[in-house]
């Protein structure tokens, strides 16, 4: 398994967004969250085809975190069932994964 990870959620609006990307990365469950938006998605949902404006979330973690961060999400996200996917980090220059790691594992208050 690789030790680094990008994760994506989609959420329905940039508020919410900004909101969960704050706690996500005040919990330390990850370096750094990246807000793209707005996204067009259209999708099924109960039987019916969704064509909906949402902003997407790139969360850098590492593999240690994502379970935490992935309840996390659950916890705070206001879909009934959030998108929550990660992949993993196959190659990145040594300093920006060497800062995952410390942003992820970092115990003080200053950042």
């Amino acid at each position: 398994m690789a030790e680094y990870w990008q994760a994506l959620t989609t959420v329905p609006s940039a508020e919410e967004g900004a909101r969960l990307a704050h706690s996500i990365t005040q919990a330390r469950l990850a370096s750094c969250v990246q807000m793209i938006g707005p996204i067009r998605s259209v999708y099924w949902w109960q039987g019916t085809l969704e064509d909906a404006q949402e902003w997407q979330l790139l969360i850098k973690t590492t593999a240690t975190q994502f379970p935490a961060l992935e309840e996390h999400i659950k916890e705070n996200h206001s879909y009934e069932t959030p998108e929550i996917i990660a992949t993993e980090i196959v190659a990145g220059s040594a300093e920006y994964l060497g800062w995952i790691s410390a942003e992820t594992t970092r115990t003080d208050a200053s950042s």
